[in-house]
């Protein structure tokens, strides 16, 4: 497999980048990628912890699309740049450049005066301490407690805060990159790892032979061990976590495996994890060959897999074929959601995917109940926002929803051939929700007809909310769940009873959820005295508890609330927990907002930038 993916990667990989794609116009983009486009990138960089900054040079290739084109135009955001320079004969000639004011969302727009379209140029900058895409963590906010961390999180919009570049999904790139850090330190990126494994002196050189968009150049500095799961796969991490993280995620090469049987080859080579410290604002960021893990899924008993899955799925739909511009941020998630709970259901079995169809459904309607009526639609409609300010379960889960949907209707053989046919056709290549659509209707709808029309299809995806007849997944388990706790709560079936039963997280999570608000203190107490929530070391089980304790004013939950809130960065949990808190009382949202001065400055940037908003209000 692997010698078969080397051929196939090197021989196609440049062939790839659609040059349709450049005629795509990105708004959140200054990039001119109608008259030239970056084909190679080479980072040569310094990590400084001590200013918090990267300094060095980028090093464009350059491919010219309009033969009277004279400029070359990047996305920056807080970069200093101190030169630009091009390589024309056998020297690098000095280029004239202006860095255009400050835009809160797009950053600064970078003009390049090149008048001979030369094939390289060289940008010499240096990063801001604040960078967006960039996260110091000092030793004390890491596992180790000893050594700092940096790493970067370039989706949606922030590759252009660390790097200046073409920062829209429309383009790919290859790159390479040559990065000098402490030499008690190792750098990672999402490429070739394998020259680094077996030294830490500080100097350290990438490559990167698959052509990528730029939000999924990524770079790791750490105190970082690494132990391999199998010969396709490894976990880097900090010492003291790396045992429990190898433990939890060696089911990773089935799901490899899975995904290969129902969608074809995986075409990355490596396939290894990263796991951050819990500061990390996301779950996980599907960095080619090398995903970005929070610690929060290292649960012990491997109940929260289903993120690796997520962002192994994204191998498939988002780093091979992936949206053209933020708009179309479902072409990514909800393929990635239908992928990860198909190999879910291959590698662990049906009732556990339908389980974690259910919940995912769950968090959508929540987000339906409270999202602006534009942004329950498909194919979003930014209207000049920070694509992180429009992301929401809509992508993932209706998008899931919406291909669920097409299996259901077309039947999972037809269906199953489509999206592997799909992934191949698109290889290596951006596209918009309209190419999609008529891809769609080519190769789905027209060649079956009479089985959906074009209208249903139009309705899932330009229309908002959900669609009447969408599919409703529904567990057993969850029904006897559901059956057991309106028992207890009808006084019927004593808390003892419900002690008898061996559940799953999702069971668990499922009998939270189903929580009436209001429950009563004693019955909080009584659950909590019989069953430990409020110590559980289950991040989902605890975000779910606590957030049922704030409804029902169970402030025994006071300390372990704060120190979860203080421990950890993942959004997902702390956002939810800041507004339930804000919103509870002046009280609470005073006790609230000194949890948050404390622990602002262990939070992400982008975690930053959501809770501010919740007590600027």
């Amino acid at each position: 497999m692997l010698r078969n993916f080397l051929i196939r990667s090197f021989l196609t990989v440049g062939l790839f980048a659609s040059t349709w794609a450049y005629s795509v116009t990105d708004e959140v983009s200054y990039g001119n990628i109608r008259d030239v486009v970056s084909t190679h990138l080479h980072l040569e960089l310094s990590v400084d912890f001590k200013a918090k900054q990267l300094t060095g040079y980028v090093e464009h290739q350059l491919n010219w699309q309009n033969k009277a084109a004279n400029k070359l135009v990047l996305d920056t955001r807080d970069l200093t740049i101190e030169k630009v320079t091009f390589f024309s004969g056998d020297n690098w000639k000095q280029a004239n450049f202006k860095l255009f004011p400050h835009d809160d969302v797009m950053g600064s727009k970078l003009s390049i005066d090149l008048a001979k379209q030369p094939d390289k140029v060289r940008i010499y900058y240096t990063t801001s301490p604040t960078a967006s895409g960039l996260q110091w963590l000092t030793p004390v906010q890491t596992a180790g407690k000893k050594a700092p961390f940096m790493y970067s999180q370039s989706q949606a919009i922030h590759a252009r805060s660390w790097i200046p570049v073409q920062d829209t999904p429309a383009m790919r790139v290859t790159y390479s990159a040559h990065i000098q850090t402490p030499k008690n330190l190792l750098a990672v990126m999402s490429a070739d790892n394998s020259k680094n494994l077996n030294k830490k002196d500080g100097d350290y050189q990438f490559q990167m032979p698959q052509a990528i968009p730029p939000y999924l150049i990524a770079i790791g500095v750490g105190d970082l061990a690494y132990q391999s799961m199998s010969s396709q796969t490894g976990v880097y991490a900090e010492p003291s976590i790396l045992a429990s993280a190898v433990a939890e995620f060696d089911d990773t090469q089935a799901m490899i495996e899975a995904n290969e049987k129902l969608y074809d080859e995986y075409r990355w080579g490596q396939y290894d994890l990263l796991i951050l410290p819990p500061a990390f604002p996301f779950g996980g960021m599907e960095n080619p060959r090398l995903s970005f893990i929070t610690p929060t899924v290292i649960a012990g008993d491997k109940s929260l897999v289903n993120l690796i899955a997520h962002e192994l799925a994204h191998s498939w739909s988002g780093n091979l074929v992936t949206n053209a511009t933020w708009r179309d941020l479902w072409l990514n998630e909800g393929f990635t959601s239908y992928v990860e709970n198909r190999v879910m259901e291959e590698v662990f079995g049906e009732e556990r995917a339908v389980m974690e169809q259910w919940l995912g459904v769950a968090s959508l309607k929540s987000d339906l109940a409270d999202l602006p009526k534009n942004d329950t639609i498909l194919n979003l409609p930014l209207n000049g926002r920070d694509p992180d300010d429009a992301f929401s379960n809509v992508p993932y889960v209706k998008g899931q929803l919406f291909l669920m949907y097409l299996e259901e209707k077309f039947g999972r053989e037809k269906f199953d051939a489509f999206v592997k046919q799909y992934f191949n056709h698109f290889a290596f290549q951006s596209l918009t929700t309209a190419q999609f659509e008529a891809y769609l209707n080519k190769h789905l709808i027209e060649k079956h007809p009479g089985v959906v029309s074009k209208k249903k299809v139009h309705e899932w995806i330009h229309k908002p909310g959900m669609t009447a007849d969408a599919p409703d997944p529904q567990s057993d388990a969850f029904a006897k769940v559901k059956q057991k706790l309106d028992s207890w709560l009808s006084g019927e079936l004593a808390i003892d009873e419900l002690k008898k039963n061996d559940w799953s997280v999702h069971e668990w999570l499922y009998f939270l959820e189903q929580l009436p608000e209001d429950l009563s203190k004693q019955n909080m107490v009584l659950l909590d005295n019989t069953f430990g929530l409020t110590k559980s070391s289950n991040s989902e089980i605890s975000f779910a508890w606590y957030m049922q304790a704030i409804n029902s004013d169970y402030w025994v939950v006071e300390q372990p609330l704060e120190s979860y809130l203080s421990s950890i960065g993942r959004r997902k949990f702390i956002v939810p927990l800041y507004k339930a808190l804000a919103n509870h009382s002046p009280e609470r949202k005073k006790w609230a907002e000194q949890i948050y001065k404390k622990a602002r400055s262990g939070y992400h940037p982008l975690a930053q930038g959501s809770i501010d908003e919740i007590f600027i209000k």
